[in-house]
């Protein structure tokens, strides 16, 4: 279901002078290392976001900054890590982990102003790795990424293939069958259905689908068109449920 995100999604970060940034003592910029991450930042304050990737690439990391919640849902496909402040203009970041979590297991760490245990406690909850709150030490920032990335190293890898009785998704090659007959899908239609199948008994808010799926490009009867059309491609409403007023849930065909 990974695919590049739209360069529209990828907002630019303005640069920042030197006296905004986090005071960090003299040291040595260090060589790229070969081993660095492609990280996203997710951060509403153009200003912080701006001085956090500047401070990844000088320790050898490809960071890109995104300002919206709703920009974060396309782009963490495309990434290693996941930095998420939680007070984001559109959307609340608590949110944006939850729906990540829902459909990947990248790694998360919260990066927040939110200081209290209950916040902690609900960071850790909606999915994230780590939680750490503003201000924060760079090298302390680093060392738990690094922290995070070793323990994402040990998984087990995420299933790559989803048996769903009569209907069966391989997710790296984006092929569907059902009965054992290839069933062929535009793009967007194969990442709704991954959506639905990756939690086959939860109904999914019809706003988080279209996040998910469309981002910002959507009108008001996009996601009906594409259910309907799914479900002719499937063969029979029964494959995709609607759960009035909420949103839509995977049937059984």
């Amino acid at each position: 279901m990974s695919h590049i995100p739209s360069p529209a999604l990828l907002e630019p970060v303005a640069a920042v002078p030197e006296t905004a940034r986090p005071t960090e003592p003299d040291t040595p910029t260090p060589a790229r290392a070969p081993t660095g991450q492609r990280i996203l930042v997710v951060d509403g304050d153009a200003a912080l976001a701006g001085s956090l990737t500047a401070q990844l690439r000088r320790h050898g990391h490809d960071p890109v900054g995104v300002r919206h919640g709703s920009a974060a849902l396309h782009a963490y496909q495309d990434v290693e890590l996941v930095l998420l402040d939680l007070d984001l203009p559109d959307l609340d970041g608590l949110q944006v982990c939850r729906a990540i979590r829902e459909v990947s297991r990248v790694p998360i760490i919260i990066v927040t102003a939110r200081r209290s245990e209950l916040d902690c406690v609900l960071g850790l909850h909606a999915g994230a790795d780590d939680y750490v709150t503003k201000p924060y030490g760079l090298r302390e920032l680093i060392a738990r990424i690094e922290a995070v990335m070793r323990r994402t190293r040990w998984q087990p890898a995420a299933a790559r293939e989803m048996d769903l009785g009569r209907l069966r998704i391989d997710v790296d090659s984006r092929q569907v069958t059902v009965d054992d007959q290839n069933v062929a899908l535009t793009r967007k239609e194969f990442d709704l259905l991954c959506l639905l199948a990756a939690q086959p008994d939860t109904v999914i808010p019809r706003k988080q689908l279209l996040q998910q799926v469309w981002g910002d490009s959507w009108s008001r009867r996009t996601i009906d068109t594409h259910v309907s059309s799914l479900r002719g491609k499937l063969g029979g409403n029964g494959w995709v449920v609607t759960v009035r007023g909420v949103g839509f849930k995977l049937g059984t065909g």
